[in-house]
């Protein structure tokens, strides 16, 4: 067995996958909000401890544990650099050492919406498409196109949907740059212009449900059932983000016209189908050919895709792929 831990911004989510990578054992824990990469990397093995016995077994027992984390990841040597939506994480972080050292068996590191999206093609709904992207919509916007079956790389960034532009001088984005749609769409840009709404004097339930639960952070969970309790500014930032989906999706689509869009990450699989659907029709308008528009699927693995495509980091197909970290 493999395991697999997806590092996301506000949650940890780790299996333990088999042969046919289906998910043996599971388990999830929030992502800290401080503390830094020390703090995370603690979760982070003591989530997949929890999958690891869930599973009937010990990460000393495992093949091997692939991690898929946000920020500049060297494949190589398993180090990770500024992780700007993880908790005080700019400088180089020896992730898979740090892992590997506490888990007691080899750790790969790799890019948490490359690995997933690697799912999907391998697994899940892109599986029956020649060209398409993935579009991992949570924390941050992320992205991974696959052209004739395989992901195209570019010099080592490729993808980076959440930075295409979808409004000149428009709003200011993590990277420090403006416009970007993640800084309309990602969940940690969403929650600053949400409590800076309050700030204002508008109301929502967004911030109650969140200290209801427990919470430091607006969780994709909570944005779900403010949005089903018609809150009008969770249903407002969530037009917004849908809205500026579609357009970037459909800028993609213009220029590598490709068979089909897959929507996956944490806010993607909660709203689902639905937001699936929303973002084809804002995708419309934009299209040079809308006579010929692609397919538009969820990600059939759902929230696992993070996990079980960074258990593939040692799936056989994959190892002559990847670098070696220990």
């Amino acid at each position: 067995m493999r395991g697999g831990i997806d590092l996301g911004g506000t949650k940890i989510e780790a299996v333990v996958v088999d042969d046919d990578d289906l998910v043996k054992g599971q388990a999830r824990r929030l992502t800290p909000t401080d503390g830094g990469p020390a703090a995370v990397a603690a979760e982070m093995v003591a989530a997949l401890r929890e999958a690891a016995a869930a599973a009937h077994t010990e990460p000393e027992r495992l093949s091997g544990v692939g991690v898929g984390s946000p920020g500049e990841v060297d494949t190589r040597t398993g180090t990770v650099a500024r992780a700007s939506n993880l908790p005080d994480w700019q400088e180089p972080f020896a992730l898979g050492s740090a892992l590997a050292a506490e888990l007691g068996t080899p750790v790969r590191v790799g890019n948490d919406v490359a690995v997933a999206v690697e799912a999907e093609a391998a697994l899940g709904a892109g599986s029956s498409y020649r060209s398409f992207i993935g579009i991992w919509w949570g924390t941050g916007v992320g992205g991974a196109v696959f052209l004739n079956r395989k992901r195209w790389r570019g010099r080592g960034s490729a993808g980076e949907i959440g930075h295409t532009v979808v409004k000149l001088n428009g709003a200011r984005c993590l990277c420090g740059r403006r416009g970007c749609l993640e800084a309309y769409a990602g969940r940690s840009a969403m929650e600053r212009r949400a409590l800076r709404a309050t700030k204002r004097g508008d109301k929502t339930v967004l911030f109650k449900l969140m200290r209801k639960k427990g919470h430091a952070r607006l969780t994709s969970g909570i944005w779900e059932e403010a949005v089903h309790r018609g809150d009008d500014l969770a249903v407002q930032l969530i037009d917004r983000a849908i809205e500026a989906l579609g357009a970037a999706a459909a800028s993609t689509i213009n220029l590598l016209d490709l068979e089909a869009v897959i929507i996956g990450g944490g806010l993607g699989s909660r709203f689902g189908d639905e937001a699936a659907a929303r973002i084809a029709t804002e995708m419309t308008p934009h299209l040079l050919r809308p006579d010929q528009p692609p397919a538009v699927h969820t990600a059939k693995l759902g929230d696992q895709a993070g996990g079980v495509g960074a258990a593939r980091l040692f799936h056989p197909a994959q190892a002559e792929r990847v670098g070696k970290q220990t």
